[in-house]
């Protein structure tokens, strides 16, 4: 599923697999919730809703309106920060043990 990045209220990013007709947003928090049976003009009337309205629409339309199953978001951007921070602790690490 191709996801579109949005920066809306706590969402981050949303997308639709249409022939499964499934709705996935993502949350700033790393909850990924999937919408099963969400129909293509909903899908249409968020994708293409304003920054300032897509929070709303989603809090009316989709979280109110469909059961949600709940995740996490697991991506390789989540991955590589976390490679980036044990590397990081790592080398901070071995700087406490050297003489000055």
């Amino acid at each position: 599923m191709d996801m579109k990045r949005i920066n809306a209220g706590k969402l981050r990013a949303i997308g639709y697999d249409l022939r499964e007709r499934v709705l996935r947003v993502e949350l700033d928090d790393g909850t990924a919730i999937d919408y099963a049976g969400v129909g293509q003009e909903v899908w249409r009337r968020f994708s293409t809703a304003s920054s300032s309205a897509a929070w709303s629409f989603y809090r009316d339309n989709i979280e109110e309106e469909f059961h949600g199953k709940r995740g996490r978001v697991s991506t390789s951007a989540n991955a590589s920060r976390a490679a980036l921070e044990d590397l990081f602790r790592a080398s901070g690490d071995n700087t406490k043990d050297q003489a000055p």
